[in-house]
């Protein structure tokens, strides 16, 4: 079994969502000890950003005279290490009322058509079905349902309707929400709550 473990947040140590994200992969471990992780820090180590040339190798065999281009090898490594994982435990925190763009350059890797998703007679049709997907999400507001802020939140319902679209059901959140409410006096709490439900996975 593989585990596909990627952060997102640019605030190292400091970050809510890399600590949900490590607290769900250690427990994940801690069930199957011979689980295989691969970790992505897309922070230290980001995709660039899809442009012509990369869109045109998306999914394709690297020839010879393009394999030493480290920007194209990282996008097909990202894909194929995407198509080998059984689960995918990522870190999302909110940025601007969405997800980090060095996630989206990730997404924007996976999201092939004819490699994780098809078009068929009936419409879209997703191919990276059998996977479980892990968000630790974190943001310092409100934004769940409900809240006056809802309709701004465009972070864990971007990230259901991508994965949902290539063909992954099995979707679990551990959201850490409003840590800088109340001047962040409820952050430890908040924090915690999110790794216990982490430790019930």
């Amino acid at each position: 079994m593989k585990l596909l473990h990627i952060d997102s947040s640019i605030l190292g140590d400091s970050s809510a969502s890399r600590q949900v994200s490590a607290a769900a992969v250690a427990q994940l471990q801690k069930k199957n000890p011979s689980i295989e992780v691969i970790s992505l820090d897309l922070a230290s180590d980001p995709l660039p950003h899809l442009d012509v040339e990369a869109l045109s190798w998306l999914g394709k065999e690297l020839t010879p005279d393009v394999s030493g281009r480290p920007e194209l090898v990282a996008g097909a490594k990202a894909l194929n290490d995407f198509k080998a994982a059984d689960i995918v435990v990522i870190g999302v925190p909110m940025y601007n009322l969405s997800i980090p763009s060095q996630l989206k350059s990730w997404i924007d890797r996976i999201m092939v058509a004819g490699q994780t998703f098809r078009y068929g007679p009936s419409g879209i049709e997703g191919l990276a079905k059998g996977k479980t997907v892990v968000l630790a999400v974190a943001r310092g507001g409100l934004y769940g349902e409900g809240s006056p802020a809802a309709s701004f939140e465009h972070q864990l319902s971007y990230l259901k309707s991508v994965f949902t679209m290539i063909g992954i059901t099995d979707i679990t959140v551990l959201e850490a929400e409003g840590l800088a409410t109340n001047g962040g006096a409820d952050r430890a709490r908040i924090l915690s709550d999110a790794e216990q439900k982490a430790s019930a996975l």
